[in-house]
């Protein structure tokens, strides 16, 4: 089965950068608990505090598709968007 990597780079409004942090370290914390997740960082951009950019690796796409299910996860989905300056992007990858 083949790992999926996921990238996604998710750019907050000025006033939100603290909020949008907080509800990320909650994701780090959950889903680096979940079985099928193999690598989950979170990096802030050194040049602009308002970019946030995932690393994830995924064993596979089922594990993804379950991560996407959680209930944390929807949480997210619904309450980030805005936060955001735009929306975000997300790049699904191989390693090579």
């Amino acid at each position: 089965m083949m790992s999926i990597c996921l990238t996604a780079i998710l750019k907050s409004k000025k006033e939100s950068v603290q909020d949008l942090k907080s509800i990320l370290d909650n994701m780090v914390l959950n889903t680096r608990k979940e079985e099928a997740c193999e690598k989950y960082d979170l990096q802030q951009s050194l040049d602009d505090e308002t970019i946030f950019i995932f690393h994830e690796i995924w064993k596979s796409k089922d594990g993804l598709d379950a991560h996407n299910q959680k209930l944390y996860t929807q949480e997210f989905v619904g309450k980030v968007p805005d936060l955001l300056e735009k929306p975000a992007e997300i790049y699904l990858s191989k390693l090579i």
